[in-house]
């Protein structure tokens, strides 16, 4: 049933959020709400969505959690908090949720499961084609990242002061791996991970990095229906249909950047995709300020790979040759990075020098293994 597809995404994390502060035990609380949704797909169809969706599913989910708790014989001050929850839990309870999920106790890739499961409401099953595993293997791993939140006695509750500072940079990227993951193949993780920086979003609306992070997203996602051909095969920037871009999203990132400040590496790398979704054709972009915003990335985030798209930003703006001065920075990834090789190969095609900038595609297809990249590869090396 729609309406209960509907109420499942908007109102989860609420229930899941609300149970897992009052009783305090998160496999209770996932229980209660998915068995409220399932009431729900009984009644609905047969007395009518109720007006208040969200309050109905707490209700139900309450009630179910007040039973379970009266048979265990629990205290009576959670009873009392069970009895008096009434309506979808308050902001503060899903922003708790986020950011116990991603407390930097558990791994990264825990983080971003139990994000899914319990923030989003995504099925294991869902999860576990993600990242490539069994559901059972990934039924144990949410089971040992929850156990691990209540043998480590992690706080659930928002950080403050200093530590929010420090834990948010954290949440984000939970988000970017996320969305990142869904962009390489995956649209369910991509579209959550944009629904959760909405979310994120209206939970902490001061926070430019959210609100840039969100953008990023809007923008690169924008891209999705340009990225492959029919065959599967990437489609290089420059070379995508623009006709297919989503106008909707850039225009919406775009409003989010202009009252935005630039604050932090997300707010340079949306800023940076901005420049790219609003030329409208390859030979609008604006090189020049791109290569600056990766000057600035580059030195706030001093990693290889962002110096490597420095380089490639630079190569375009001023010359193929001062991108390959550029591309000297990484000779350290290039054995375990094919796209260094490359960017070489472009940025010397670029130069002039067509003969090794063909032996080099067939290097970095060689080094890239089979898939897409690597017929993308030899392409380029067969126009040469």
């Amino acid at each position: 049933m729609d309406a209960v597809a509907v109420a499942h995404r908007e109102h989860w994390g609420r229930l899941v959020a609300t149970l897992i502060r009052v009783t305090g035990d998160w496999t209770l609380a996932e229980d209660c709400a998915q068995d409220a949704l399932a009431t729900a797909l009984q009644r609905w169809p047969r007395d009518g969505v109720p007006e208040n969706p969200g309050g109905w599913l707490m209700t139900v989910a309450r009630n179910r959690a007040l039973d379970v708790l009266r048979r265990a014989a629990v205290e009576d001050r959670k009873l009392r908090e069970m009895a008096m929850i009434e309506t979808p839990a308050p902001r503060d309870d899903r922003l708790r949720l986020i950011f116990t999920c991603c407390h930097p106790a558990l791994a990264l890739e825990a983080r971003v499961a139990l994000t899914l499961r319990t923030v989003a409401g995504v099925s294991t099953s869902d999860i576990a084609r993600a990242f490539l595993v069994t559901e059972a293997t990934m039924t144990r791993r949410l089971t040992r990242a929850k156990s691990k939140i209540a043998a480590a006695r992690i706080p659930y509750r928002v950080p403050e002061g200093d530590a929010l500072d420090e834990r948010l940079p954290g949440v984000l990227a939970v988000l970017y791996l996320l969305f990142n993951r869904g962009y390489d193949g995956e649209p369910l993780l991509a579209d959550e991970a944009i629904r959760l920086a909405r979310l994120l979003g209206t939970l902490m609306p001061t926070e430019s990095e959210v609100a840039s992070l969100l953008a990023l997203f809007l923008l690169q996602h924008s891209r999705r229906h340009a990225r492959r051909d029919t065959a599967g095969d990437l489609v290089p920037l420059d070379r995508q249909d623009r006709d297919c871009w989503d106008r909707a999203a850039i225009a919406e990132a775009v409003q989010i950047l202009q009252r935005t400040p630039v604050e932090g590496p997300y707010a340079l790398q949306a800023r940076i995709a901005a420049c790219h979704a609003t030329a409208v054709t390859p030979g609008d972009t604006d090189w020049s300020s791109i290569a600056l915003w990766y000057d600035e990335l580059a030195r706030v985030q001093p990693t290889p790979v962002i110096a490597l798209n420095r380089a490639v930003a630079h190569g375009y703006a001023f010359g193929a040759g001062r991108g390959l001065e550029l591309l000297e920075h990484t000779r350290d990834i290039r054995d375990t990075y094919p796209m260094v090789i490359a960017v070489e190969a472009d940025l010397t095609a670029r130069a002039g020098d067509h003969q090794r900038a063909k032996d080099l595609f067939r290097e970095a297809a060689a080094a890239a293994g089979e898939g897409p990249e690597r017929r993308a590869l030899l392409a380029r090396a067969a126009e040469l």
